[in-house]
């Protein structure tokens, strides 16, 4: 397809018209963009200076925390700038890069995520080889896959938009660009790239997702003839991933699943998987968790002791 495109920029007309529930929004936002980046970078350095970073399980959640900061940076900020101005525009590379780098982060971490799920069913169905399997060889193999994935998916996505043709009207009814506000300006036909939009995201989501709830359902299986102190551990550690799992993919697959149109509703849902989860994340991982608290605390109680003898 020839690109024959006169839009250089784009209109976002973001979450709501109302100046006072922007300006509130704005505060909400802010409150959990700081939350985002405090907990997760906690996570990461608890993780990387103890001994957990040898534990697989830990070491994907380093890189989910990771992952999770880079995703909601690709559009958070742009968010809370765009709330407090009256217009809110974003060129048209601009919108190209936030379109590519928000599938990329998102893509990486819906495959961390499947990779987290692996560990505990290996972790749970095959103690004995446990050490074998996850390997840390293993592990990097499945980061490196995760950050392919995520490319691929991405790049996909990228290539899927970048030849679109737009002629106006550039409103795009978002608070960021994704792809199917920026189907609905393209001033051709765009069926077939819709229904390769689903077949690329839609699918990818939801395949994704029953593969989770198919290794919780072998997991759920196999723990009934566990102790209960056993089942009760197991299921401390799987229920905080599948909650994180339901934040993340129930929104995701109500908006990508569908036919390529557009709800008011889809920015709200959206809010779920930029904002909400990866703030999310590092509470249920740290309040659920007893040996990420003993982490959190050993590093705590390092600085203070560092802290104390440079006074002294």
């Amino acid at each position: 397809m020839e690109k024959s495109s006169n839009i250089t920029v784009f209109i976002l007309l973001g979450l709501s018209q109302n100046r006072n529930i922007e300006i509130l929004c704005f505060v909400l936002f802010l409150f959990c963009y700081i939350g985002i980046w405090t907990g997760n970078v906690l996570i990461m350095i608890s993780i990387t200076c103890t001994q957990l970073i040898d534990r697989p399980m830990y070491y994907f959640l380093n890189y989910l925390s990771l992952s999770d900061l880079c995703y909601t940076t690709t559009v958070t900020p742009k968010l809370m700038t765009d709330l407090l101005t009256d217009r809110k525009t974003i060129s048209y590379s601009n919108c190209m890069l936030q379109l590519f780098t928000t599938h990329l982060f998102g893509g990486i971490e819906i495959f961390i995520l499947t990779g987290m799920a692996y560990d505990r069913y290996v972790a749970i169905c095959k103690p004995l080889h446990y050490t074998i399997i996850m390997s840390r060889q293993r592990c990097n193999t499945i980061i490196i896959a995760c950050c392919t994935g995520g490319f691929v998916h991405s790049a996909s996505q990228f290539l899927l938009t970048i030849f679109l043709p737009f002629c106006g009207p550039n409103e795009l009814d978002h608070y960021f660009c994704d792809v199917y506000p920026l189907l609905k300006l393209a001033c051709s036909n765009t069926r077939i790239i819709g229904l390769l939009v689903i077949a690329n995201s839609g699918l990818i989501a939801l395949v994704t997702f029953v593969v989770l709830m198919l290794s919780y359902f072998l997991i759920l299986y196999t723990i009934r003839a566990y102790t209960a102190e056993s089942r009760s551990k197991a299921l401390s550690t799987c229920g905080s991933h599948i909650t994180v799992v339901v934040l993340f993919f129930a929104p995701a697959l109500f908006i990508y699943i569908r036919p390529a149109i557009t709800f008011p509703e889809d920015k709200v849902f959206a809010l779920f998987y930029t904002i909400v989860a990866p703030m999310v994340n590092p509470l249920i991982y740290t309040l659920r968790n007893v040996e990420m608290k003993n982490a959190l605390r050993k590093v705590w109680c390092h600085q203070t002791r560092l802290k104390t003898k440079q006074v002294l």
